[in-house]
């Protein structure tokens, strides 16, 4: 198994374990707020299932966290927006837009800059 995970590039994991991390935090926000008894108990339970998904996920990549961290930020940011706007119809604001640019650039830096 080892070997089929060092195929499959690092950034595949991201996606998927930024998507099940929000994806989860939205299931068991929507839980908490829009729902209740049996309803609510079931939506936690499955958005409890999906940030466990995304924990296991993440540590599946064939690379040391830690080299990935600035990229896994960027790549969350981008999905959470995407999730939000899915979930809660919301519409980035001026202000998320501009820090998500730093977000991002910042993770581009975290990662890709070799220092010598």
């Amino acid at each position: 198994m080892k070997s089929i995970l060092q195929n499959i590039h690092p950034i595949i994991f991201l996606i998927v374990a930024t998507t099940l991390e929000v994806t989860g935090d939205a299931i068991v926000r929507k839980s908490i707020y829009d729902h209740t008894g049996i309803t609510r108990l079931g939506l936690a339970a499955a958005g409890a299932l999906l940030l466990f998904g995304y924990g296991f996920f993440l540590n599946l990549a064939p690379v040391e966290f830690g080299k990935v961290v600035g990229l896994y930020i960027a790549t969350l940011f981008v999905v959470w927006q995407v999730i939000s706007y899915i979930t809660f119809k919301s519409v980035p604001t001026m202000p998320v837009i501009v820090g998500g640019i730093l977000v991002i650039s910042g993770g581009l830096i975290i990662t890709f800059w070799k220092t010598t």
